[in-house]
């Protein structure tokens, strides 16, 4: 529930310009009538011209406090020479001191501080009494009491100018973090999507690539052995079933589900597997490990080995054509883990052709970087196809 303050709060907040013409107005008809009823007829039209010039321009203070400041001033001087008497309309000057401390410049604040104690110098000589003995004394009084009235006038503004700074300096930075958090969110969804792009190709393109390659064989194989051919699709079978857990597992987190599966991710321990199941793709593997690991990869580098591996080979299963022959060389050195994988077949070309195998070796390079390794693809001069991954050690 809003209290009757607070809305009236929140309305002098939001319309600022309905504020100043309403405080202007009120004090042009205030202090302005009252001043020229009391200065009466002998002055002519003098106070009432003076009165104007004097509050009519409070109407402008904060939109534009310089301009407004100068007809004040210019106000306030043909007073002092053409009108004798005090006008109450001199609260004007209390009002534009404060104005151009909080709203202008600092060199208009400054210059609306050294404009009110002129004022106060020309007040002061202008409508002090005439008694001798009482001139010098109720000068001083009058010059100190008007220039600490400007100078507690221009305190507050100031005080005002500095908190109001504060508060847009605090609205900035607030908005600034909004914008930063909203990049951080879509950096972190764009690399999200990278990731699961990168998951479903891997396991996509090497089941698809076994199981194309397997059924090509049985066609060809059920008109001559069809126990080769039964062989074969249940190769086909269990390739299709191990690609459909993955594709599940992937999904369910996507989902968020509590009951998705939470196998294990692949790791270096799973070579040999891929390997037996690249073979009987029709594809002959060879495989050797070098040297001792110094320390453990991390999960997500393990990973990384892997997929690499798995792209690998079904980029020679794809396209390095019949008889061809893969070598996976997994060497541990003192900086990290080298992964060479090798093939003699005619690939090279088809691979650099090919966008689907483009697109599996831009992601093998995404992951790759992510631990800050380095990879190199290429033809071999040989012939044949080479991918050289290196992935150093994580140090603490």
């Amino acid at each position: 529930m809003t209290t009757p303050h607070r809305a009236v709060d929140r309305w002098l907040r939001e319309n600022p310009r309905k504020v100043d013409a309403i405080t202007g107005l009120a004090a042009w008809l205030f202090f302005g009538l009252g001043s020229t009823i009391l200065a009466g007829t002998s002055h002519g039209i003098m106070p009432a011209v003076c009165v104007s010039l004097q509050l009519l321009p409070l109407i402008w203070r904060r939109t534009h406090p310089a301009r407004s400041a100068a007809v004040v001033v210019f106000g306030c001087l043909l007073q002092v020479v053409f009108v004798p008497t005090f006008l109450g309309s001199q609260v004007a000057v209390i009002i534009t001191v404060y104005g151009l401390a909080k709203y202008g410049k600092r060199w208009q604040s400054l210059a609306g501080l050294a404009a009110g104690f002129a004022g106060a110098v020309l007040a002061t000589l202008r409508y002090t009494s005439p008694i001798a003995e009482l001139t010098l004394q109720m000068a001083l009084v009058n010059f100190v009491g008007l220039s600490l009235v400007v100078l507690v006038s221009w305190t507050f503004g100031d005080l005002a100018r500095t908190r109001r700074l504060a508060f847009r300096a605090l609205e900035d930075r607030a908005t600034r973090l909004e914008v930063e958090r909203q990049q951080e969110r879509e950096l972190a969804a764009s690399d999200e999507r990278g990731r699961i792009a990168r998951e479903m190709h891997d396991i996509v393109a090497h089941s698809l690539s076994v199981i194309i390659t397997q059924a090509d064989g049985a066609r060809y194989a059920s008109e001559k052995d069809p126990e080769v051919a039964r062989q074969t699709l249940g190769t086909i079978s269990e390739t299709g079933r191990k690609s459909l857990r993955e594709m599940r597992r992937l999904l369910g987190v996507l989902r968020g589900d509590e009951q998705a599966s939470t196998r294990p991710l692949p790791t270096l321990d799973d070579i040999p597997e891929l390997l037996e199941a690249t073979r009987t793709a029709g594809l002959e593997v060879g495989y050797e490990v070098t040297g001792t690991p110094r320390r453990e990869l991390p999960p997500g580098a393990e990973l990384t080995a892997y997929r690499a591996v798995q792209e690998a080979l079904t980029n020679t299963i794809k396209h390095a054509g019949p008889a061809a022959r893969a070598d996976v060389l997994l060497e541990w050195t003192s900086t990290g883990l080298q992964l060479e994988v090798t093939d003699n077949g005619r690939g090279a070309a088809a691979t650099q052709d090919n966008v689907g195998a483009q697109q599996g070796l831009v992601g093998m390079a995404e992951r790759v970087a992510l631990y800050d390794g380095r990879i190199s693809t290429g033809p071999r001069p040989a012939g044949g196809f080479s991918a050289s991954i290196f992935i150093p050690y994580t140090e603490d």
